[in-house]
């Protein structure tokens, strides 16, 4: 099994890599990891990776061409190794929850393409083409997903054959969600327009309200789908507005 990273911070993955029992498997060839950094798939002398998002607001999102370019490097590089493809995984809020059932399932996988997203968040537009699945470590705020990749490798090594000596394993239930009680909406930055997708055209109107409720909208779309049970978690706290509620009810 091969896990590929693409992360800013490579160094990050010596953990894993080299220390206590993953580190041994590594170093047995049980399992293999190759790390890349989107920064090497740039062409501007600043190597840059993110950029203001559209619409306004904190922070940066990372964009999303350097991290498209990572991904069809890393399907080349395997391909060129008679190794099997592996699915792309963001480290997302909006994702599944990972557990000891997602753990098994990987390790008996040919591995994955581990995305570790930075800033605000990913440009929406490299989730929806490149993105197979999204998974979530907690209902906590990380800075990055390079902890969550680690701990997820870590939960999937120890169940490869070899690695332990026994058949010892942990359940881990695994939730996140945003700070507001919903999975947050989709973000994008530049360019403009990227293979024929542009942004939606509400986060270039200025009109802050519009925006506001966009996001929201957006927001509450993403919880339905994906984490239902955080919208009665939010109903019960008393988190939901009628505007809320009506949209809710629009929804098919």
């Amino acid at each position: 099994m091969r896990i590929d990273a693409i992360t800013l911070f490579p160094d990050m993955f010596s953990v894993v890599r080299d220390a206590g029992v993953t580190g041994r498997a590594h170093k047995q060839g049980i399992w293999a990891l190759q790390t890349w950094n989107p920064r090497e798939f740039t062409h501007d002398v600043h190597r840059t990776v993110d950029d203001r998002p559209y619409g306004g607001g904190p922070g940066m999102v990372m964009m999303a061409d350097p991290l498209a370019q990572a991904v069809s490097a890393i399907r080349a590089d395997r391909a060129g190794k008679q190794l099997q493809d592996a699915p792309v995984v963001m480290l997302s809020p909006t994702g599944l929850q990972f557990n000891q059932t997602t753990a098994a399932r990987l390790s008996r996988s040919s591995g994955a393409i581990f995305v570790c997203g930075r800033y605000e968040g990913i440009d929406q537009r490299f989730i929806d083409q490149h993105v197979d699945e999204q998974w979530s470590l907690g209902d906590f705020v990380l800075s990055g997903g390079e902890i969550a990749a680690i701990a997820m490798i870590d939960a999937t090594v120890r169940l490869l054959p070899g690695t332990l000596n026994h058949g010892e394993s942990a359940v881990q239930d695994s939730f996140q969600d945003s700070l507001s009680g919903l999975l947050d909406s989709p973000h994008y930055t530049r360019p403009e327009v990227l293979d024929g997708t542009a942004v939606p055209a509400v986060l270039m109107s200025g009109n802050h309200a519009l925006i506001e409720r966009w996001r929201r909208e957006q927001s509450l779309q993403m919880t339905t789908k994906n984490r239902p049970d955080l919208i009665q978690q939010a109903r019960d706290k008393g988190l939901l507005t009628q505007a809320d509620e009506r949209y809710l009810r629009s929804l098919p």
